[in-house]
């Protein structure tokens, strides 16, 4: 079995992390060698679902915070075992996220009873690069709500070293225009289906996204147009044509409200929401967020994307994303952390809980 040193340097232990392979739906030995780690320390209870491994901190303290991070990666192009050249370490998950994970691993291992400020819950988890349903923070969400509790939550998801504060919600929504089929020849005869879809983008054209400021961070909303069908053949006038719509919104808006905005927005069209997910709000006015802001040094931003801090926000905890490595880089062929953002996230978070 692959062994984790958790007290030894940051660096050495994401290389160990990162040369464990751990694509989705593969995570098992990364997964066992993380519980065994955990398992050696007194101070921790650990407890496993599937390829969830999740350790807590039970000292009394009046506060919780979430640490969360997912062991699994996308496939691999040729870019393990890691490779450290000058200050950047290279490799998939270097920067997606094991990097955070280590940092996660080693502060489990070193905040005892009598170094920590907070209570802390370390939750890493499975398959999170995949299918929303294989989920592995969804499935502890619907099975164990109770492993997750806490007050606030961070989920080491890249951030270049920044915080990006909660996350937009996402819909997917299909717009379906009818017509009349005919021959093309006699084309009058019918009613062209993707020609009146014109009037959907008509819509999306003129719509004026909003830029709401929530818990004091500028979130950019967006709705677009992802995707078109009609038409069954070259000589044949389309009797109905789908508009294919995403819409990211600000999470002062639910599920709900945003699906209410849409069929305001497309009033007259059929609409039908084939995917849902909603937001997180930052919660930055928390007492223990507002500190780690301050720790940070650096302006946070509005996490312009879905992330699974949303999953925290279905449980009433206020999170944000916070770890080493440029988002950017994230699944690409040449992935890759500054080691220097290993230490500083390490640094920042001793700091903030200790």
């Amino acid at each position: 079995m692959a062994s984790l040193d958790l007290t030894g340097d940051i660096v050495d232990l994401t290389r160990t992390i990162c040369d464990i392979p751990s694509v989705s739906g593969d995570e098992k030995t990364l997964a066992d060698a993380v519980e065994t780690a955990l398992s050696a320390y007194p101070h921790l209870e650990v407890l496993r679902d599937a390829d969830a491994v999740v350790a807590r901190t039970n000292f009394g303290r009046d506060t919780r915070v979430v640490l969360a991070g997912h062991l699994d990666t996308v496939p691999i192009a040729n870019n393990l075992p890691t490779t450290l050249n000058g200050d950047l370490l290279y490799g998939r998950g270097t920067t997606d996220m094991k990097a955070g994970v280590a940092v996660f691993l080693q502060l489990a291992a070193q905040l005892t009873e009598n170094d920590s400020r907070y209570d802390v819950t370390y939750v890493f988890y499975d398959h999170e690069e995949v299918a929303a349903k294989l989920n592995g923070l969804g499935r502890l969400v619907r099975n164990h709500p109770e492993w997750l509790a806490g007050d606030f939550a961070v989920l080491g998801e890249p951030s270049d070293g920044t915080v990006e504060g909660g996350c937009q919600g996402t819909m997917r929504v299909k717009i379906t225009v009818p017509g009349v089929a005919a021959h093309a020849a006699r084309s009058w005869r019918g009613s062209n289906a993707i020609h009146s879809a014109g009037a959907v983008l008509d819509v999306l054209r003129a719509y004026e996204p909003r830029r709401p400021v929530v818990d004091g961070l500028q979130y950019r909303e967006g709705l677009n147009a992802v995707k078109i069908e009609g038409g069954i053949a070259g000589n044949v006038i389309p009797d109905l044509c789908t508009v294919f719509v995403n819409y990211r919104f600000a999470p002062d808006r639910d599920t709900d409200e945003a699906e209410a905005h849409l069929r305001e927005v497309f009033t007259g069209f059929e609409l039908e929401v084939t995917d849902r997910a909603p937001g997180a709000r930052p919660g930055l006015d928390q007492p223990a967020a507002k500190e780690f802001v301050e720790l940070v040094g650096r302006e946070p931003q509005a996490k312009l994307g879905w992330t699974d801090v949303s999953r925290f926000a279905t449980l009433g905890i206020p999170a944000i994303n916070f770890g080493p490595g440029d988002p950017l880089l994230a699944h690409t062929d040449n992935e890759h952390v500054p080691v220097e953002e290993i230490r500083a996230a390490l640094r920042v978070l001793t700091a903030w809980l200790r």
